[in-house]
């Protein structure tokens, strides 16, 4: 499958990344965002609005100097605070064991690659070759200093291979390598998805081990400046040159000037054209980002996605909020169970409502009071997704939330009832009017969760006896009904139930049997006795039609719910009966009303 590209040029970005542990930080010109694997699988997000820039981030090499220490301070912030959330609580390390592995980690820098190079150097040259005797002072100062340069990018490149060899490591290296390929995948105009991300370098211009490689070889010319000009202060017998300890803490003071300067190297670098001589320049950082990038999974290249995304759309919008570790933004979180609905197979008004459903299951806030929602915790947004994953998978959104609304009332529901419909409250609106003000009895047949019963009974004075013969629906009916002036009654339509009643209410089964395999997943998920209406859909009506005369009082009716194209059929069953079809708002047939 080829990249799809949203614009035919190359497009430009100041986006930069670093690498976390299960994790990448990503930062443009007016934010950043952290995005981190956590233990449970799901990706945390946090973001930050940065400052404004600065009189001396406009100053050349003084802002590489600002640079480097911001990046090494921020950096090992980040990096800290992604080892927080990407660990198991139990293996999280304290703030303590933190701060001494930073110290730990600047004392062994120093010692790799400030003193074991100088110490190697006075072994190698002043013990063993003894170069003063062969060249004069100045002469030797510019040989070892070439050379203890070379001996330190040697130690620097052995020990990125060495270190790239531990598994967590490689992991965090693998972290680098979905960085860069996000930053590239979108630096080249494809669309931003973790296919295209996957398909681009691992490595890139502006990479921090190309910075580390500049510093190395920056460092080779101002350390030996440094040693020449120290080589004119006298100390004892020698020079200050000639002293170890004071040559590394001169040069310690100097490596900002040494950052200050790479920095500038490395951003001139990148913006140079595409050609042989650039590309010679290029090629030494490149070739050492495959020790410190390799392939990274999917699952890497989705949270440097995640990063990626976030930065850009704060930098575009200044409206978005920031939010930490285990908050959301509700517009994201919005968009992104809309999309998955819509992915899923709803309509722009389906996906829409049911998104507004969810939140509100997740937040607990009424669907008016969304609006007014800020953030989005962990837990609320676990609990978001989790009914995500559900609805996708074809369970209705209505038994993944355990309850319906139906003519105005909360119903609730489980996988043993059907989910009310809308049409039905066609048949509750003609029974609530003719019931009108008088304390009328009503029997529901087929009740099922009870919803329709449940609405009589809160709309009108009627005392209401709800029947059905499946033991685990009248639980359900029994649930929803038991506050109100109402019976409940196993019974196979009218097998069990004792009186008279004013009004018979029923919204029997009426699907046809050899069409019930062809309605859509979520229907399907509902129970089959309460759909199967027998070979023609017609079963239950001619069983009613057998014993209703003798459950009714004079002037009383029966309303049945039917099927759109069932009204004649319906007619013939009830033969001499006074026979009234109502239609639903869409102009179906949908009630019928008998009057014997």
């Amino acid at each position: 499958m080829k990249k799809e590209k949203k614009e035919k040029n190359v497009r430009s970005t100041r986006i930069g990344g670093q690498a976390l542990m299960e994790g990448v930080m990503m930062r443009g010109s007016k934010s950043m965002a952290m995005a981190v694997r956590a233990p449970d699988g799901g990706i945390l997000l946090e973001t930050t609005r940065l400052g404004g820039k600065k009189w001396y981030h406009k100053v050349p090499v003084l802002r590489g100097v600002v640079s480097f220490v911001a990046s090494l301070v921020g950096g090992m912030r980040t990096l800290l605070r992604s080892a927080e959330i990407s660990s198991p609580e139990e293996e999280t390390p304290g703030k303590g064991w933190m701060a001494f592995a930073v110290i730990l980690g600047v004392v062994l820098a120093v010692g790799l690659f400030i003193l074991l190079p100088g110490v190697l150097n006075d072994l190698l040259l002043g013990k063993l070759v003894k170069l003063g005797n062969y060249v004069g002072p100045k002469t030797k100062i510019l040989i070892e200093s070439l050379f203890e340069g070379v001996l330190r990018i040697c130690i620097f490149v052995l020990y990125l291979f060495l270190v790239s060899r531990a598994k967590d490591i490689r992991r965090t290296f693998m972290y680098h390598g979905a960085e860069h390929r996000t930053i590239n995948c979108y630096e080249h105009g494809y669309d931003m998805t973790v296919e295209n991300v996957q398909k681009c370098s691992t490595r890139h211009n502006r990479c921090g081990t190309t910075f580390l490689f500049l510093v190395m070889i920056v460092s080779i010319l101002v350390f030996a400046l440094v040693r020449w000009a120290l080589s004119f202060i006298p100390l004892g017998n020698g020079t200050w040159s000639d002293n170890r300890f004071i040559l590394t803490g001169v040069r310690l003071l100097m490596l900002p000037v040494v950052a200050g300067l790479s920095y500038e190297l490395l951003q001139g670098m990148a913006r140079l054209p595409d050609n042989p001589f650039v590309k010679i320049l290029r090629a030494p950082g490149l070739a050492l980002q495959r020790l410190t990038t390799y392939p990274p999974e999917d699952e890497m290249a989705e949270v440097a996605l995640k990063s990626f995304l976030a930065v850009l759309a704060m930098d575009e919008n200044p409206s978005i909020r920031p939010v930490k570790f285990g908050e959301y933004d509700p517009a994201d979180v919005r968009r992104e169970l809309y999309t998955g609905l819509q992915t899923y197979g709803l309509d722009e008004r389906e996906a829409h409502a049911e998104t507004d459903w969810i939140l509100c299951a997740a937040t607990g806030l009424r669907r008016g009071e969304l609006s007014s929602c800020k953030v989005l915790r962990l837990g609320e947004y676990k609990k978001a997704t989790a009914i995500l994953t559900r609805r996708i998978e074809g369970e209705p959104l209505d038994y993944i939330l355990g309850e319906s609304e139906f003519f105005g009332c909360k119903v609730k529901v489980n996988p043993s009832v059907l989910i009310p419909r809308m049409e039905t409250e066609i048949l509750v609106e003609e029974a609530v009017r003719r019931i009108g003000e008088t304390e009328a009895t009503v029997l529901d047949l087929c009740t099922g969760s009870g919803c329709v019963a449940l609405a009589i009974a809160k709309s009108t004075r009627a005392h209401v006896t709800a029947a059905d013969l499946s033991e685990a629906a009248l639980g359900v009916a029994k649930e929803n009904l038991s506050a109100l002036n109402a019976t409940v009654v196993q019974s196979d339509l009218f097998a069990s139930v004792d009186g008279k009643f004013d009004y018979i209410v029923c919204n029997p089964p009426y699907i046809r049997s050899g069409e019930i395999d062809g309605l859509t997943a979520e229907v399907r998920r509902q129970p089959h006795m309460a759909l199967d209406g027998g070979e023609d859909g017609l079963r239950f009506y001619r069983r009613i039609a057998e014993e209703y005369r003798g459950k009714l009082h004079d002037g009383g009716a029966l309303l049945l719910e039917i099927g759109y194209d069932q009204a004649d059929d319906i007619r013939k069953i009830f033969g001499e009966a006074c026979t009234t079809i109502v239609k639903d708002l869409d102009g179906n047939d949908r009630v019928a009303v008998i009057e014997p």
